[in-house]
């Protein structure tokens, strides 16, 4: 039991190191990594997208991604740094944020969306990770989840392989994929501040993802997906704005 019990030391200290208070979410964030060091791998990742993945050229298009977003960078206070915006061919609606400021947008999602404000509300929702540090805090969970799973392994002797895969698909469903969801919903959060703050309308928002619930097809049951269902993502950002005043 020698080899579990130094990794659990190994995890609990790095819990007690890396526990830092974010004063925009107004929570406790688990943080052993540094955005900064995430740095170069999410340049090395938009290199590859931009290199491997077809990226239009309408030029209006373009212009108007960056327009909204600088709006939006403006009022998340994220000037400080430069930002690149591209969008991707793609049928399916869709947009993604890298934390050295990188957002990507879909022709499908561009295509969806009906004014400005829902867009605002895309880029608002990618700025609010950012914002929000979550793509450290969900690396920083991994690694300490992936440290306990191997001192479960160690101690399982011959079970070893079947303790390791039980254990990954409890942390998974347990720990990592209910922490992504509230990462989106602290980030609807933020992103309605951010678009609001910019002269778009919050309400538009809730518009969005009515918008996105009726284009879409299927749905992973909530309690295995890494993004809340509609039904929650629409009741939480309805809230949220008549509890803001800005409905």
């Amino acid at each position: 039991m020698r080899i579990p019990s130094l990794v659990a030391v190994a995890a609990l200290t790095a819990v007690l190191a890396g526990c830092a208070y974010n004063e925009t979410l107004g929570r406790n964030q688990l943080l052993i990594v540094d955005d900064s060091a995430l740095t170069q791998q999410s340049d090395a990742a938009w290199a590859e997208a931009l290199r491997t993945q077809r990226v239009s050229t309408d030029a209006a298009a373009n212009a108007r991604i960056r327009r909204v977003g600088e709006r939006i960078v403006q009022a998340a206070g994220l000037t400080d740094r430069r930002w690149d915006y591209a969008l991707f061919v793609s049928e399916s609606p869709n947009a993604f944020v890298l934390p050295s400021g990188k957002i990507g947008v879909t022709t499908g999602l561009l295509a969806l969306v009906r004014n400005d404000d829902q867009l605002a509300t895309v880029l608002g929702h990618e700025v609010g990770h950012v914002v929000a540090r979550h793509a450290a805090e969900r690396y920083s969970t991994t690694a300490l989840t992936s440290i306990g799973l191997r001192g479960v392994q160690s101690a399982a002797g011959d079970y070893a392989q079947a303790a390791g895969a039980i254990g990954g698909l409890g942390a998974q469903l347990g720990l990592l994929l209910p922490f992504s969801r509230n990462h989106e919903l602290e980030a609807d959060r933020l992103g309605v501040d951010y678009l609001q703050r910019a002269g778009f309308r919050p309400s538009e928002a809730v518009a969005l993802w009515r918008l996105m619930a009726a284009q879409r097809q299927s749905s992973t049951p909530q309690f295995a997906s890494t993004h809340p269902s509609d039904s929650t993502r629409i009741a939480a950002l309805e809230q949220y704005i008549a509890s803001r005043g800005w409905n």
